[in-house]
């Protein structure tokens, strides 16, 4: 066989790379196809629509933590986001979780309050929330026991939801609770347990341990929302105003506070006000709660883990790729 000539060897250096490129760009699509494409993230300008779903088991969304924050950034931080398509009840509270003992209480199962509210789903917009982490900023452990903070929205539930729902680029312009409890008592979950909501910005909880905070932004003091469950009331109407009081939250918003909280098996000393937990001493909420009406309904609900604060530990493969 006679030797190639240069034109000869040009071209089949060529049909090399070109096979050599098609292999990677099958393989890249392959890698992606389990990935959630942007497409797939729910569009904020459509209309929102509170959905009650029935339990489904089968979903599939990630509850895995990130690592760490990163210590500078000019960009909105990746994570894993949720794609609607993988949204079910189940995503917000595992169903058929048993009882937990309540340490220095006992409680008889008879006089537990069969009280259920209606449930519906208002995923948020992915830039509204973001990953709980392992490490804080500088690579510290970020792991504190779960605390649930209680807010109010100020104005209507409509009015939060929304706001929530829209893309906020800016880190100054998000923010969003875990869940939002509107007057009639309905239950409308915002962003999974398992994902850390924007609820309170400089803020610090003092427990039995000391202070508890976590930093995870370069530019923003810590806060407790690496290890918080936020829970917003609806405002009354009366109470759109920077005023300290107003008329309080309906029967049926007590009733459905405490029927969540004990989903998510925090204990009593650890349920706190954005007010307490706030070191910027401008928030007030949750004004004119009734702390006494919600602890006595507290008790008469059954303390689950249905509601699963914490997220996962990554896997070696996972940790790879960071």
């Amino acid at each position: 066989m006679p030797p190639l000539t240069m034109k000869e060897k040009i071209s089949a250096a060529i049909l090399l790379f070109a096979l050599c490129l098609t292999i990677i760009l099958v393989t890249a699509q392959a890698g992606q196809s389990g990935r959630v494409s942007a497409n797939e993230v729910e569009n904020p300008n459509q209309p929102s629509s509170l959905t009650s779903l029935a339990p489904n088991n089968q979903s599939s969304d990630s509850r895995t933590c990130a690592l760490k924050p990163e210590k500078s950034r000019t960009t909105p931080p990746s994570q894993t986001t949720v794609a609607p398509s993988q949204i079910s009840l189940s995503t917000f509270r595992q169903f058929g979780s048993p009882s937990i003992p309540v340490i220095g209480q006992l409680i008889n199962p008879a006089s537990f309050s069969s009280y259920t509210p209606r449930e519906s789903i208002a995923l948020a917009h992915p830039t509204n929330y973001g990953d709980r982490f392992l490490l804080d900023l500088y690579g510290q452990p970020a792991y504190h026991p779960p605390v649930v903070v209680l807010h109010e929205t100020v104005g209507s539930a409509g009015s939060a939801i929304n706001y929530f729902r829209t893309p906020h680029p800016l880190d100054s312009d998000q923010v969003s609770y875990h869940t939002l409890i509107k007057r009639d008592g309905e239950v409308v979950y915002l962003v999974p347990p398992y994902k850390r909501a924007f609820g309170a910005g400089d803020s610090v909880f003092v427990g039995a341990s000391g202070k508890e905070a976590v930093k995870t932004h370069p530019n923003y003091p810590p806060s407790v929302n690496n290890f918080a469950y936020h829970i917003s009331l609806e405002t009354p109407p009366d109470g759109s105003h920077n005023g300290s009081r107003h008329s309080g939250y309906t029967m049926a918003q007590y009733q459905s506070l405490a029927w969540i909280v004990a989903k998510t098996g925090v204990p009593a000393p650890r349920i706190t006000a954005h007010k307490v937990v706030d070191r910027s001493g401008q928030r007030q909420d949750p004004r004119s709660f009734d702390n006494s009406t919600f602890l006595r309904l507290l008790q008469a609900q059954p303390m689950t883990k249905e509601i699963v604060i914490n997220c996962q530990p990554p896997s070696q493969s996972e940790l790879i790729n960071y």
